[in-house]
């Protein structure tokens, strides 16, 4: 039901997908969550909602002391995100309700090799930056006296009408450390043991970021790699061996008979 889970951003590596290409991929820590809250339609929340409780730290601040108390996690909680649940009925309601503050979740429990997530984190924060780089401005000419204005933003307006510069516009300013969400990225490998997820493609945000991640759908026309079968070649080499062997200790006895019958033939 909950289709989301909180992690941390590892670092990036290389790997091989089903279709035994070389891919980029990213490695994030997703390690056990824990319901801190649940909201339902019925209560003063008005929605169906599952608040998760990620991490944890030596200082966490009193307010988030008490939410983990209140839970009964006895582990001090550092981050927490709010996930909303979709859909309507008896059968939601049901399975909201049966989530209680204390359940911990799993990795292995919402994802598996070959869905499709999208990850939402907060993009690097990169200061000040110019019209070329921040909105990908082409810039102005090298010749005819321009040699300084190259990456110039040139006019913001046009004139008396309408006598100002309209909101939103494309200017220099403070770029990235924003919310950003990539989609339709496909998870490429699962480590139960050390609560590793291989997403294949970039998430955003720096190492070390929290990111959540939503399970979409199964990758469109996916196919699990080959299972890897026991060495059957060897197997049957040995049983020909055998069967080899028997047939030589059993030739020589059927020569011999074959002689006798010519001799008795014969006299």
């Amino acid at each position: 039901m909950i289709n989301t889970l909180i992690g941390t951003k590892k670092d990036m590596t290389s790997t091989y997908d089903s279709r035994g290409r070389r891919v980029g991929a990213t490695v994030v820590q997703i390690s056990p969550n824990f319901v801190t809250q649940v909201k339902t339609t019925e209560g003063k929340d008005g929605y169906n909602g599952v608040q998760l409780g990620y991490g944890t730290k030596k200082s966490v601040r009193k307010p988030q002391l008490g939410i983990g108390k209140k839970a009964g996690i006895e582990q001090p909680v550092r981050w927490f995100r709010e996930v909303r649940i979709k859909g309507e009925g008896e059968s939601v309601k049901g399975e909201v309700e049966s989530l209680k503050p204390g359940t911990e979740i799993k990795l292995d429990q919402v994802f598996s090799i070959g869905d499709a997530v999208k990850v939402i984190g907060t993009s690097k924060g990169k200061g000040f930056q110019g019209g070329v780089r921040r909105h990908g401005f082409h810039g102005g000419p090298k010749t005819h006296g321009q040699s300084d204005r190259l990456r110039a933003p040139g006019a913001i307006g046009s004139g008396t009408t309408p006598g100002r510069v309209y909101k939103g516009k494309k200017m220099a300013g403070h770029m990235g450390d924003t919310q950003a969400s990539v989609k339709n990225l496909e998870v490429v490998g699962l480590d139960k043991e050390k609560n590793l997820l291989t997403i294949k493609g970039a998430v955003p945000g720096p190492v070390g970021s929290l990111v959540m991640v939503t399970k979409l759908e199964r990758i469109k026309g996916y196919t699990p790699p080959p299972e890897e079968k026991p060495d059957e070649e060897g197997e049957g080499e040995s049983v020909k061996g055998e069967e080899k062997t028997e047939n030589q200790q059993e030739t020589p006895v059927v020569e011999e008979a074959l002689k006798e019958e010519v001799k008795t033939n014969a006299s």
